[in-house]
């Protein structure tokens, strides 16, 4: 494994609506290696902002309230796609992320992700669905950014 792809320097995670499971990774992402890593997430189509979201992140400490949806093909018109490494989180956003690296050079890394705005139930049984995502999400970040850590964890 290539030590730019071990080590990203540019990370952006993807999904389909770039509302929950992106905007969560990145907001990870950034809590723990922001400092050492460029980190940014989008989506394939733009979806609204969640409040679940915010709601399960603030439980950790961790403020989502801000972010806001942006497809990939704004933040390629804003900043560029200049990122060493994609994980997609959706099948739609890792097909148009192999797709992109027709033209850019980027590793692409598939973590299926369930999506929680599919649970059923009460208030509270849909945000264990999100904190269920959250922390899955944590495990997966912490376990492959590991090795990137400068102890900002």
């Amino acid at each position: 494994m290539s030590d730019r792809r071990r080590n990203p320097q540019a990370v952006l995670f993807a999904c389909g609506m770039n509302q929950v499971r992106s905007p969560m990774a990145a907001a990870l992402m950034k809590h723990f290696h922001g400092r050492t890593v460029f980190v940014e997430s989008a989506g394939v189509h733009k979806g609204e902002h969640d409040p679940f979201v915010d709601a399960v992140m603030d439980e950790i400490g961790i403020d989502t309230q801000k972010t806001r949806p942006k497809t990939l093909e704004e933040l390629e018109e804003w900043e560029g796609l200049n990122f060493d490494l994609v994980v997609t989180l959706a099948p739609d956003a890792h097909h148009k992320a192999l797709d992109l690296t027709r033209t850019l050079d980027m590793e692409v890394e598939y973590w299926p992700t369930p999506d929680p705005t599919l649970a059923q139930g009460s208030r509270e049984q849909r945000l264990e669905a999100y904190r269920e995502v959250r922390d899955m999400l944590l495990m997966r970040i912490r376990k492959r950014f590991s090795r990137a850590s400068t102890g900002n964890e």
